[in-house]
């Protein structure tokens, strides 16, 4: 007998047990197979530790399965460790709101959103927000936003303009912090706050991502052992030069993907 989980429940199935026998005798309606991450069509011989998602095509799931079909395309193992993942955001901006939109999705657990402004019409060009939030603040906005991507998250919203001397309790239960901030002088502030208080916690920051620049010169940095910058660290938003949603978003995905890489364990 071998152990797999169908649909992140397990199940016990005999040695040589194939794909399709499998989805015959616990779902056999179903008509998109996900084996190990990767839909497929052929009947293979299931294994130890394998995962496989079964469902209809189109049709709502039962409450219980909702959050095993959202991370069914991810590589097994990967989803048990990103909802232990405990990540704050500072600045709910254009790198903000798609930071937070792209760790929802991915099922980072703990999520701990900050920032003092409202939705206003101008941030619809490159943040992820709504016509029928203007006015709302940004923290509460996103954090509405975020249940309705994965109910299985927990998000914290804070609405508060950090300083140094506030900025500590925000952020002392965290993995990582990501900035995203647009003035320079924030950004300095909680990269120098946070690794003083918190020398243990990784900072994910960004500079120079405005304009339509090569997408190319969009890399990650690391200036030390905790602390990553992304950007080209040169084209700062000014007059003549302001920030646009493809590269703001380019940014903050190399952002995510860096967050998703520490909480694996890939950049120790």
């Amino acid at each position: 007998m071998i152990t797999l989980k169908v649909n992140e429940k397990p199940h016990r199935v005999r040695s040589g047990t194939r794909l399709m026998e499998l989805k015959k005798r616990v779902k056999p309606e179903a008509d998109v197979v996900i084996y190990n991450g990767f839909p497929v069509t052929e009947n293979v011989e299931v294994k130890e530790g394998d995962s496989v998602v079964l469902f209809e095509k189109g049709k709502p799931p039962a409450e219980g399965e909702l959050e095993a079909l959202m991370m069914a395309r991810h590589t097994p193992g990967v989803h048990e460790q990103l909802k232990k993942g405990r990540v704050g955001i500072a600045g709910l901006g254009g790198l903000g709101s798609h930071i937070a939109f792209a760790l929802a999705r991915v099922g980072v657990g703990h999520l701990v959103l900050v920032d003092y402004d409202v939705v206003e019409p101008s941030n619809l060009n490159r943040q992820q927000y709504f016509i029928d939030q203007i006015g709302m603040k940004k923290a509460e906005a996103l954090k509405e936003i975020l249940v309705r991507i994965n109910p299985y998250i927990r998000v914290v919203a804070h609405d508060v303009l950090l300083d140094t001397e506030n900025i500590g309790p925000f952020f002392c239960d965290v993995e990582i912090v990501v900035e995203a901030f647009d003035r320079a002088d924030m950004k300095a502030m909680l990269i120098n706050t946070i690794a003083r208080l918190y020398p243990d916690t990784y900072i994910v920051a960004a500079s120079g991502v405005a304009g339509y620049e090569d997408s190319n010169t969009i890399q990650t940095t690391r200036f030390s052992s905790k602390i990553f910058v992304v950007g080209d660290q040169r084209t700062a938003a000014h007059p003549g030069m302001g920030l646009m949603a493809p590269r703001v978003g380019i940014a903050a995905h190399h952002q995510a993907n860096l967050v998703v890489r520490i909480l694996m364990g890939e950049e120790g």
